[in-house]
């Protein structure tokens, strides 16, 4: 079953605004404008090259027509615009790099070059694409990696069956979401996005906080297009898979956590849901449309936010380093990345009577 790269390439470039109005085009329009393909569009949209409308109604993502205007005012129009979104897959881009396909496979699992989206072949096997003009670049840094033995970091990596695609491709689009959010809620709804349901239960133990984040996670720009096999796939490739990114995207959300609450609580039910800011350069987003719906005071401004996790592209983060105004303990930031759940349990069991479980136990 094959699957277009626009089903696959979910990007959040966008920015709130109004109802569709004068000035503004649809997405295909634009595309058609800027002579792009949908999935070449979506690309220029994930590198920050286009930016999205989205009205706070929840409508269709619109573009302005200025900004068309500008890309189609630049120097090279169409060409130097499609060169920039121009990808290539394994067979094309060995034959750019002037290597074998075996050789531009190993140096992309080695982590070398970090692919840019991915589809789905008639197998169901994910096919990973990536930037011509990135691997260009990557032939002018490196060409000692093209030609001859390969140095002795890369093959233990190999042998060590080091596969960073997937890793690589994710940290790519974190860095981005993060980039674009400044909602320090909807920063914390990226990175809750990269951990499974029991690494998310024990880092966020109020179910009211999680359910927050659920209602908040980023969306496609372009809706939930494609299959239901393609959307699943997105959501696996998105979570974390080895214990050292387990452990980064866990410090990470917690220090984003802690950012959030400063701002302002997480809705409780009984309370009151207000808009809150999509995720976008930090404008307001859409209304809530949940039942029952109704504003409660606006958020505080959030005090200096927490830098981004920054991207690695290799197979190990970096060490985090924890702010030097924290005044939380060590101890108290290792029990919340695993061991809070145990010690909330101890704690019920101490105030419970024998037969009395604690709630969320």
């Amino acid at each position: 079953m094959a699957v277009t790269e626009d089903m696959c390439t979910e990007t959040i470039g966008v920015m709130a605004a109004g109802p569709a109005a004068a000035g503004t085009m649809a997405v295909g329009t634009a595309a058609q404008e800027l002579q792009l393909k949908r999935g070449e569009l979506a690309i220029a949209v994930h590198l920050g090259l286009i930016r999205l409308m989205v009205p706070r109604d929840g409508g269709r993502p619109r573009v302005r027509c200025d900004e068309v205007d500008r890309l189609r005012s630049q120097d090279g129009f169409p060409e130097a615009l499609r060169e920039r979104v121009r990808t290539v897959g394994t067979a094309k881009g060995a034959q750019q790099l002037g290597i074998s396909p075996d050789r531009f496979t190993k140096l992309a699992r080695a982590g070398c070059f970090t692919p840019i989206t991915f589809y789905l072949n008639r197998y169901r096997a994910i096919v990973w694409l990536y930037l011509a003009d990135e691997l260009a670049g990557f032939a002018a840094r490196e060409p000692r990696l093209l030609v001859g033995r390969s140095p002795a970091w890369l093959r233990g990596r190999l042998e060590g069956g080091t596969d960073c695609r997937a890793r690589n491709w994710r940290s790519r689009r974190v860095e981005r979401l993060l980039i674009l959010t400044e909602d320090p809620w909807a920063r914390a709804a990226v990175l809750a996005d990269t951990l499974d349901a029991v690494q998310l239960a024990e880092v966020v133990d109020d179910p009211y906080e999680r359910a927050y984040l659920a209602r908040i996670r980023p969306e496609p720009a372009f809706g939930p297009t494609g299959p239901p096999l393609a959307r699943e796939t997105m959501a696996h490739l998105m979570q974390a898979d080895e214990p050292d990114e387990m452990l980064w995207r866990r410090v990470s959300l917690i220090m984003e956590l802690d950012n959030a609450r400063e701002a302002r609580p997480a809705p409780r039910p009984g309370g009151e849901w207000r808009a809150f800011q999509r995720p976008g350069n930090g404008c307001e987003g859409a209304p809530d449309s949940h039942p029952g719906a109704g504003p409660v005071p606006a958020p505080a401004l959030a005090p200096e936010s927490v830098p981004a996790v920054p991207p690695h592209p290799g197979p190990a983060p970096g060490p985090v380093h924890a702010p030097t105004d924290v005044a939380e303990p060590a101890l108290g930031l290792l029990a919340r990345i695993g061991l809070r759940r145990r010690t909330t349990r101890a704690a019920g069991r101490r105030q419970s009577g024998p037969g009395c479980a604690p709630f969320g136990a």
